[in-house]
């Protein structure tokens, strides 16, 4: 009755935000009597952050329609190129054809953000390489007609998308996808796969938890499955697509990523009032584009988390090698020509340092000239693959990796 509730809620705050917005917009429009009152401005913005802290927000758009390449600045559309239930497959499409620029899909994580979260990562790879994303759809948005979607189904997804690029593609996993995406190219290796992909890079993910453990995982281990699936797992309530569908609902999963940091949150917001009242537009624009993109969450199919919850967070199944696929063992030490870089920052609190590079003991079998371990100081979880460290330092050996790979 969570999700139900939580809709209710919405649905009764709506009278109050429209009521708000409209005297907002009286205690500062200049021709309005009330906007010169004392403290017209202070109580204008303090209803403005109301609006911005109960207003649903949408799926965010990627908003990348050009780039820079050889100096000269270019177009880019966005082409959905594979479609299925639970994603789709996008290709960012530059107006100029660059056929020597190597073919890079980044498996986008889902884990309650959508993939546009990515943006950063998207926008600086643009100029040198020919990228692809995997599109989640929110689970709400998907029929029961659908069917169902597990860890394994992710495992499917992710081998079919690599094999619609083909030979030569390189693989960028960020946070939640390195174990699947690490368990789809063994998999591919093993069965000599001709699309199994060139390189992997996987970036800030839980190939082994155990290793030093942060908040999320200590989480996970602290209670059973069982009551993951009592509290965490709702039906998705009408008229939504997915009405009825089992899913745990993305405010859940953004209720937890606020109050890992939630002091910096209300900082934030504090700051929004005050930049709002002092008519700082700049800043109330960063703060609205951040927040735009961190406050838009999806949910996520019942099965595919508490698959994970249980096989990556709680049993640990890749790192102790009885990882399984469908059934058959996943044997990372069948992977032998695709290059490896793990990516992690120093100050990472969903996943620390050495959960990623752990992948390098289980890939035992790759050369250790094709192989790379690189851990950013200073930075925490999305500054790995977002903001000023990304682009001046992660993201030059990134691409020195893949062309050499």
């Amino acid at each position: 009755m969570m999700y139900f509730a939580h809709e209710m809620s919405r649905a009764a705050l709506m009278p109050l935000r429209m009521a708000t917005d409209a005297q907002s917009k009286l205690l500062r429009h200049p021709l309005s009597p009330l906007s010169h009152l004392p403290g017209a401005r202070s109580i204008a913005s303090a209803y403005g952050v109301f609006g911005d802290l109960t207003r649903r927000y949408p799926k965010p758009a990627f908003n990348l329609h050009s780039t820079v390449c050889d100096g000269e600045q270019v177009d880019v559309s966005e082409v959905i190129i594979q479609r299925k239930p639970f994603a789709q497959l996008k290709h960012f499409q530059r107006s100029v054809s660059r056929p020597d620029d190597p073919k890079l899909l980044i498996v986008a994580p889902l884990s309650g953000h959508f993939a546009s979260l990515l943006r950063g990562t998207v926008k600086e790879m643009l100029p040198d390489h020919d990228v692809y994303i995997t599109d989640w759809r929110d689970a709400s948005r998907v029929p029961l007609s659908a069917g169902d979607f597990g860890l394994d189904d992710y495992i499917d997804y992710v081998i079919d998308f690599i094999e619609q690029l083909g030979p030569d593609t390189h693989v960028l996993a960020v946070c939640q996808p390195v174990v699947p995406v690490l368990a789809a190219t063994a998999l591919m290796a093993e069965d000599k796969n001709p699309a199994t992909p060139r390189s992997l890079a996987l970036m800030s993910g839980p190939i082994d938890g155990r290793i030093d453990p942060t908040a999320p995982c200590e989480l996970a281990t602290k209670h059973n499955l069982a009551w993951f699936r009592r509290n965490l797992v709702h039906p998705v309530p009408a008229p939504y697509p997915g009405a009825m569908r089992k899913v745990y609902p993305g405010f859940l999963q953004l209720t937890g990523f606020v109050n890992m940091n939630f002091d910096r949150h209300v900082d934030a917001y504090r700051g929004l009032f005050k930049s709002m009242r002092d008519k700082e537009v700049d800043k109330i624009r960063r703060h609205r584009e951040f927040y735009d993109e961190y406050l838009a969450v999806m949910d996520l199919p019942a099965t595919y988390y508490l698959d994970t919850i249980q096989r990556v967070f709680q049993e640990f199944h890749l790192a102790r090698g009885c990882f399984m696929h469908r059934g058959r063992k996943v044997n990372p030490a069948a992977i032998e020509k695709t290059a490896l870089m793990t990516i992690e920052g120093e100050k990472d609190d969903i996943s620390s340092p050495g959960q990623t590079r752990a992948a390098h003991d289980l890939c035992v079998n790759i050369p250790d000239a094709r192989r790379l371990h690189h851990l950013q100081q200073g930075v925490g979880h999305y500054g790995v693959f977002n903001g000023s460290q990304w682009r001046e330092s992660i993201a030059p050996r990134l691409k020195t990796f893949i062309r050499e790979a």
